[in-house]
């Protein structure tokens, strides 16, 4: 038994029970963002969370306890992504990520964006072209010190 085959189990079990995100983490008791990203080996969930899961997805004590473990973290399988939704996201660091930097160390010095005290909102919006995806990351800012 491995963290990725909790993974798969709880996949199998969305689909049959044609569940949704947004309504597994309001169960939870977390935002979807964090819940999908839990729910897929990426965080630890705590006691309670994992039972709730548990509940859910119809785990065993042992799948149950590995929700509850310290994920290795980086869940792409590939350097360079293939699946062509996460490889757009490569291609957006790829093409702007210079720039993003640029503009976070003019605005607050020489330092990093957080991705543990984080945050991240997806929504539709629509439009009359097309819908549009919405991605809000927001990341304390960790400036370097000097010693």
């Amino acid at each position: 038994m491995d963290r990725k085959t909790v993974t798969q189990k709880i996949l199998a079990a969305k689909v049959a029970k044609k569940m949704r995100w947004s309504d597994i983490a309001a169960r939870i008791g977390q935002s979807k963002e964090w819940t999908t990203a839990a729910l897929l080996g990426q965080m630890t969930l705590d006691e309670d969370q994992a039972i709730l899961a548990q509940e859910l997805f119809g785990l065993s004590e042992e799948e149950t306890a590995w929700l509850q473990v310290v994920p290795y973290k980086g869940s792409l399988e590939t350097a360079v992504p293939t699946d062509p939704l996460i490889y757009r996201w490569y291609e957006i660091v790829s093409v702007y990520g210079t720039t993003i930097k640029e503009l976070i160390h003019e605005e607050f010095g020489d330092g990093i964006m957080s991705a543990i005290d984080f945050s991240m909102d997806i929504q539709r919006e629509t439009d009359p072209k097309g819908d549009r995806v919405q991605v809000v990351l927001s990341g304390k800012f960790l400036p370097y010190k000097t010693y």
